[in-house]
Order: C-alpha cells, then sequence, then structure tokens
C-alpha cells in the first residue's frame, strides 16, 4: 500500500511540474519588421525663398523637436547642389524648376521631385509709372539677372506670348547679380528691372520710390490658362529615398508644416528668418506675403511642373536637359 501511494504521489508531482512548466512557457511571438536604419538628412536650400520656407523645420531640428536628424546646408547660388547631389554630397535639395529636369536627364534618373516649393517670385519694378501692362514694357529697356536660367526663360516666353518680339521687343540688359541691377536703378530714375523677392523688398528700403508694376507670376497665369510657374522644386536623391523611405515621409510632413507655419505666422517666421541670415528680419516681414512658398505634392505637382517644363522644352530644350521628362521624375507617382 505504502508503495501504491508513493507511486500516485510520484506521478502527481510529475504532473504539476509539467503543467507548472506549460503555463510559465513563453507564448510565441511574431518576427518583428526590420527597422530603418536612422540617419541624418543633408538637405540643401538657396537663401531666398526656399529656406524661408523650411525656417521652422530649422529651428525645430536645432531645438532637437524634430523626427528626424537634419544638416541644413544654406547657399546663395543653385548651381552648387548639382554636383553635391549627383556625387551623394546632400539627400534632399531645394532647386529651380528647370534644374531637377536637367539634372534628372543627365542622371538616368538619379532624382526625384518631392514638391513645388515656389510658384513664382519675380516681378517687373520701376522709380516711375510708365507700366501697368506687360504691353507697356514694347521697346524698353530692362535690366535684369538670371542669363541661361529660368529667369531668362520665363522673360522671353512672355515676351513671345504678349506679342512683344521684333520692333517690339525689349531690351534687356543682363546683370551679374542683383547687387548691379540694383545699381542701374538707383543712378537711373527711368530704369525698370525684372528682380527676385525677397530682394525686390530690399531693393525697395533703399529706393525711395520703387515699385512693383508686374507680377511675373500673375502675367504667366494670364496666358496658360490659370496655372502657375513651377520655379523652385524640393528634389531628393533616388537613392536616399529608396533606402529611407520612412524618415523621407517624415521629411515631407515636417516640411509641409514648416511651409504652413511660414504663411500663417509671418511676425514669427520672419524672426527666425532673421536669425537664421536668410534676410534680415524687417525685410522677410514685408517680402513673405510675395515669395508664394508652397508645398504642392501629388497631382497639384505633377500638373504644376509638367506644364512649365513644357513651356520651357517648347522654347529651348537644352533648358530642361535636352528633353521633358517622363514621369519617373515625380516621387508621388511612385507611392
Amino acid at each position: 500500500m505504502k508503495r501504491l501511494i508513493s507511486l500516485i504521489l510520484a506521478v502527481l508531482m510529475l504532473a504539476c511540474l509539467f503543467t507548472g512548466c506549460a503555463n510559465n512557457a513563453p507564448e510565441p511571438t511574431e518576427t518583428p519588421a526590420a527597422a530603418e536604419d536612422p540617419t541624418t538628412i543633408r538637405v540643401g536650400a538657396m537663401t531666398g525663398p526656399t529656406a524661408m520656407g523650411m525656417v521652422k523645420l530649422m529651428d525645430e531640428s536645432d531645438k532637437g523637436e524634430s523626427a528626424n536628424k537634419y544638416e541644413f546646408s544654406l547657399q546663395t547660388e543653385a548651381t552648387a547642389f548639382a554636383p553635391a547631389l549627383t556625387k551623394g554630397e546632400i539627400d534632399i535639395a531645394a532647386v529651380p524648376a528647370n534644374l531637377a529636369s536637367v539634372i534628372y536627364n543627365n542622371t538616368d534618373g538619379g532624382i526625384k521631385v518631392l514638391s513645388v516649393c515656389a510658384t513664382g517670385v519675380l516681378y517687373i519694378v520701376e522709380r516711375g509709372d510708365s507700366v501697368k501692362s506687360f504691353a507697356d514694357l514694347a521697346g524698353k529697356k530692362l535690366y535684369a539677372t538670371g542669363e541661361g536660367a529660368t529667369p531668362e526663360f520665363v522673360l522671353r516666353y512672355l515676351f513671345k506670348a504678349n506679342g512683344l518680339e521684333g520692333d517690339k521687343a525689349p531690351t534687356i540688359q543682363w546683370c551679374a547679380d542683383t547687387t548691379e541691377a540694383l545699381s542701374y536703378i538707383i543712378q537711373d530714375e527711368s530704369a525698370i528691372a525684372m528682380l527676385p523677392q525677397p530682394f525686390v523688398t530690399a531693393a525697395q528700403t533703399k529706393v525711395e520710390g520703387l515699385r512693383v508694376a508686374l507680377n511675373l507670376n500673375e502675367e504667366w497665369q494670364k496666358v496658360n490658362d490659370g496655372a502657375s510657374m513651377a520655379t523652385g522644386v524640393i528634389v531628393v536623391r533616388t537613392e536616399f529615398a529608396e533606402k529611407h523611405p520612412q524618415q523621407l515621409e517624415k521629411f515631407m510632413q515636417e516640411y509641409a508644416e514648416s511651409v504652413k507655419f511660414v504663411n500663417e505666422n509671418t511676425e514669427q517666421a520672419a524672426e527666425l528668418i532673421g536669425n537664421y541670415e536668410i534676410v534680415k528680419t524687417p525685410i522677410a516681414l514685408k517680402a513673405l506675403p510675395y515669395c508664394n512658398i508652397c508645398c504642392l505634392t501629388g497631382d497639384e505637382l505633377k500638373d504644376c511642373l509638367n506644364g512649365y517644363l513644357s513651356v520651357l522644352c517648347d522654347m529651348n530644350p537644352q533648358s530642361v536637359g535636352g528633353k521633358l521628362p517622363d514621369d519617373g521624375l515625380y516621387y508621388a507617382a511612385e507611392k
């Protein structure tokens, strides 16, 4: 009997042991998806409307409040970003729309366009009151900057669209930079010039009576069924976009929020712009409403940019890299 009881107890103890092990055994878990390796995103922008639109993101990055880590590089010439993009020295940059097309065509799709960041920053200014319509430019002399770049293509297209050719064509004196153009405006009271914002506002603080005669974005819309220019775009290296899609998505969210902040909080934005020495705060405060800073993505991006590049390509194919780029240019088209 004792042996039987001992055998029963032993069996019960063994059963309890296995039951306890089963109850305490870890539940099977799913293998988590591989997380994206974080990286510092290197961003380039020009010291003008494109950097002005990024200023809130720049501030958040410096405070450690941004979702990504960023390194920002500001340049006065957009051409500095072309070799940096192709060499992989920066990941994202704001560049003129036609330059984005040139880089895309010359690098076999090495970049993608994320958004249009500025729809028009060019203005015709004068000290007098002789220019009230584009037709009033017929036969006049015009000081301008941007020879061989977007400003020249826009200006010549608008001349043609408004019938200012042959004897009616204005004479253009190209200036090396805005400082040279300003010197002519100061010397000649009858001078007419094409200048970009925010330099228009800066020039108005130095030249009494200088006024905006024509908004070239509005003039463009008049001859393009209401479509805006796409003077500036945000591009990303294709390799970076493929390797870091999650971080790129976060950048786009933060950039869009920055643009919204800049457009809705002019005084605060102008203060930040001054702090980052993009332009002085008083100039930024007055210029912001005329810089047409935006963040067009998706269909809006494609419609605006494709229409703009088509016009430039018809005028001069080399201005967009020899041909109109295909849909592979647009990052949104791949989603």
